[in-house]
C-alpha cells in the first residue's frame, strides 16, 4: 500500500504546524506547505512560517520559494505541489500538507478547471456589456449559456459574473462545463483530511497573542524591507496579514498600538472566513477542537485512527 497522504487545514494560528511536525516525526513524514502567503521567501516572521528549529525536525518543502514579485496562482501551487508529492511516495515517505488556504486542498481532491486565460480584448468586451446590459440583463444573459453560473453567483458580483462571461467567449464552453469537467488528482482513498478548529475564544486569542510576538520578533524589519521594493500593491504578498497595519505605523499614519490593535482585528476576521471556509467546503473532514497541543494531538490520533 502506498503512504498515505495527509491533509491537515484551518485557520491561522489553530494549532496546524504543532500538529504536522509531531505527525511527521512519528511517521517519518515531509511537509508541504499549503499556505498561500508563506510560499513567499520575504515574510518569514509576518507569514508565521517554521522556525529553523522547525525546520530542522522533519523535511519541508515549497515554504519561501517564490519571491514577493511573483505571483503564484492556485495552478500554479499545484503544479509545484504534485510532483513534490509523488516524490515523496516513491521514497515510501507520507506527505503531510498544511496550511488554510483551502483552495489549495480542493484542488487537489476535487481538481481544477483548466479555464483559458482570456485576452485583454475579450475581456473589455465583457465588462463593455456589462456595462451596458446592467447587472440584471447581464445576468439573464449569462443565464443563456451557463445557468449554473447565473444562479451560483451572488448579487453584485460582478467581477465573477464578467469572467464566467468572457471564459465563455474565450473557451466557446460554459465555465460551468469546464469545471465540471475536472479530475480530482488525489483518489479519495489516497488521502486523510482533518481541519483544526478550535474554539473561537481561544483562536482569537491565540491570533492577539501571535501578532503581538511577530511585532517584537522582527516583522517590522520584514515589512520596512518589503515596502523598499515599491511592489505592486496588488501582488498576493502584499496582502499578508498585519503588513498593511505595520506599514501605515512606519509611515506615521498610526501609533505602533494602534496598527497591533488593528492587525490583530483583521487576523480574528481572517481566522473566521477560514473557519467558515473549512465549515462550508470540507464538511466530512473531522475536526479537530481541543485548544491545547497535547490536547490536539491525542484528538489527532483519535480521529485519524483507521
Amino acid at each position: 500500500m502506498e503512504p498515505r497522504i495527509w491533509l491537515i487545514g484551518g485557520p491561522t494560528a489553530s494549532g496546524k504546524t504543532a500538529i504536522s511536525l509531531r505527525l511527521a516525526r512519528e511517521i517519518g513524514g515531509e511537509i508541504v506547505n499549503a499556505d498561500s502567503i508563506q510560499l513567499y521567501g520575504d515574510l518569514s516572521i509576518l507569514s508565521a512560517r517554521p522556525t529553523p528549529d522547525e525546520l530542522a525536525q522533519a523535511p519541508h518543502h515549497l515554504f519561501g520559494v517564490a519571491d514577493g514579485g511573483e505571483t503564484w496562482s492556485v495552478g500554479a501551487w499545484r503544479r509545484a505541489a504534485l510532483p513534490i508529492i509523488a516524490d515523496i511516495r516513491a521514497r515510501g515517505a507520507s506527505p503531510i500538507l498544511v496550511g488554510g488556504t483551502g483552495l489549495y486542498f480542493r484542488s487537489l481532491t476535487h481538481g481544477l478547471a483548466d479555464i483559458p486565460q482570456a485576452p485583454a480584448e475579450t475581456r473589455a468586451k465583457a465588462e463593455a456589456a456589462f456595462e451596458t446590459l446592467g447587472e440584471i440583463a447581464f445576468r439573464t444573459r449569462l443565464g443563456e449559456i451557463d445557468p449554473a453560473a447565473a444562479a451560483r453567483i451572488a448579487p453584485g458580483d460582478r467581477q465573477r459574473l464578467v469572467r464566467a462571461w468572457e471564459v465563455y467567449l474565450a473557451a466557446g464552453r460554459s465555465l460551468s462545463d469546464l469545471q465540471a469537467a475536472t479530475v480530482a488528482p488525489l483518489a479519495p482513498g489516497d488521502w486523510r483530511g482533518v481541519v483544526v478548529e478550535p474554539p473561537r475564544d481561544a483562536l482569537y486569542a491565540r491570533c492577539d497573542a501571535r501578532l503581538a510576538a511577530m511585532f517584537e520578533a522582527g516583522a517590522v524589519e520584514e515589512v520596512k524591507a518589503l515596502m523598499a521594493r515599491g511592489l505592486d500593491p496588488a501582488l498576493p504578498v502584499m496582502k499578508a496579514l498585519g503588513l498593511r497595519e505595520i506599514a501605515a505605523w512606519q509611515a506615521g499614519e498610526l501609533s505602533q498600538d494602534a496598527a497591533l490593535a488593528a492587525a490583530q482585528q483583521e487576523t480574528r476576521r481572517y481566522a473566521k472566513r477560514q473557519a467558515t471556509w473549512f465549515r462550508n467546503q470540507t464538511p466530512d473532514w473531522p475536526r479537530i477542537s481541543a485548544t491545547g497541543p497535547e490536547e490536539q494531538w491525542r484528538q489527532f490520533l483519535a480521529l485519524s485512527a483507521p
